[in-house]
């Protein structure tokens, strides 16, 4: 009997992934991370009761999900290597970029940290509850496996409103054998479902949680500001001409393509084109402004033999964005460049872009700067 190693967030696509596992014929083995970032309950609701991962709450949810589906649990200790990712987090931010700590976190705990965890009790698996899908070229089915897909491919979700595929793409090329993305052929409506009739009531209606789960306040700035004070520095506010505009407290409290919460009044719309660490400068300027021809990206992890030559693809350049008609060639330095069929707004250093053709998603890297 395969055994496989499951990441339990203690939320229902985990939870429902324990059951599709277990009906499967897996040995399944619950890991929960523990990460420190919430040290009172109160702190795992905020108040939109949008709930955050890795709390105390969610804790007590997973090993009860566990118990009554009769499977081994662990809590794992992970909280000095989030701090890693916090401190990641506060870094890009003081460096005028907008960080993305999910897909840290996916590459570096659940997929690197986790499956290490896992290999030491004879994982020949891993499992998450993410709304995506491991589809084998060699024609073999998904799941259930009994040994590692020999042509993995990672692919979207069925779900393409839930499709989670872009929060994946750095997962590590050797690890693609080894996953399992049970929720993935299913609607979210169909997994909440399954829950409930698996008596797993408590978490069937258990809302989804928040994409920073260490920011309970919803406001990143807290964050920021608590773990790098030197942030808080006064700086222009100018137009692409330098015409100085206003004044700003610091650049953690901006990102390209944000309108709201300028803090000048100019009579017209306002967006924020770049943000200039070197000068303190926040650059702001028309919506046609924000156009890009393209981006350059560095830390490209690719899940295809690279290229050796342009690309076509779809590049997704943010988590909500719908994937574009580009060309990516890799480049000798371990980037990329991407140059989009149309102009794309808000491209964001600091944020991930993810190759596509069709479902497939290809590799990806971390966005450095546009090109104009």
């Amino acid at each position: 009997m395969p055994r496989v190693v499951l990441a339990m967030s203690g939320g229902v696509d985990s939870s429902a992934s324990a059951v599709l596992l277990k009906r499967q014929g897996y040995d399944v083995i619950g890991l929960f991370m523990r990460t420190g970032t919430h040290g009172h309950a109160q702190a795992d609701v905020r108040q939109d009761h949008k709930k955050g991962c890795c709390s105390a709450i969610d804790a007590g949810d997973a090993r009860r999900v566990a118990d009554r589906l009769d499977i081994p649990f662990y809590a794992l200790d992970f909280e000095r290597e989030f701090e890693q990712i916090i401190d990641y987090f506060a870094d890009e931010y003081a460096r005028g970029r907008t960080p993305n700590p999910c897909v840290v976190c996916n590459n570096w705990l659940k997929f690197g940290q986790l499956w290490a965890f896992g290999q030491k009790l004879g994982a020949d698996f891993i499992a998450t509850g993410h709304y995506a899908q491991i589809r084998d070229a060699a024609g073999e089915s998904d799941a259930p496996r009994t040994a590692p897909a020999r042509q993995p491919e990672l692919h979207m979700g069925v779900d393409r409103d839930k499709d989670q595929s872009y929060v994946l793409h750095g997962i590590k090329r050797d690890v693609l054998p080894h996953l399992l993305f049970p929720v993935g052929g299913y609607t979210k409506a169909q997994i909440r479902q399954l829950a409930r009739e698996a008596g797993l009531g408590s978490v069937a209606n258990k809302p989804d949680s928040v994409e920073i789960c260490f920011v309970p306040s919803g406001r990143h700035t807290d964050v920021v500001r608590s773990r790098r004070p030197d942030v808080v520095r006064r700086g222009p506010i100018t137009t692409k001409d330098g015409t100085i505009l206003g004044e700003h407290d610091g650049l953690d409290r901006f990102t390209i393509g944000q309108r709201k919460g300028l803090g000048v009044a100019t009579g017209a719309k306002r967006f924020v084109l770049e943000l200039l660490p070197e000068s303190n400068t926040v650059v702001v300027g028309e919506e046609a402004d924000l156009l890009a021809r393209g981006l350059r990206a560095s830390q490209v992890n690719w899940l295809i033999d690279p290229p050796s030559g342009p690309l076509a693809c779809a590049a997704k350049i943010r988590y909500r964005h719908a994937a574009t008609p580009a060309t990516v060639t890799a480049l000798p330095n371990g980037g990329a460049e991407v140059l989009f069929a149309t102009p794309q707004p808000a491209v964001t250093p600091g944020q991930a872009v993810a190759f596509y053709s069709g479902t497939r998603v290809l590799g990806g890297g971390w966005i450095d700067y546009a090109l104009r």
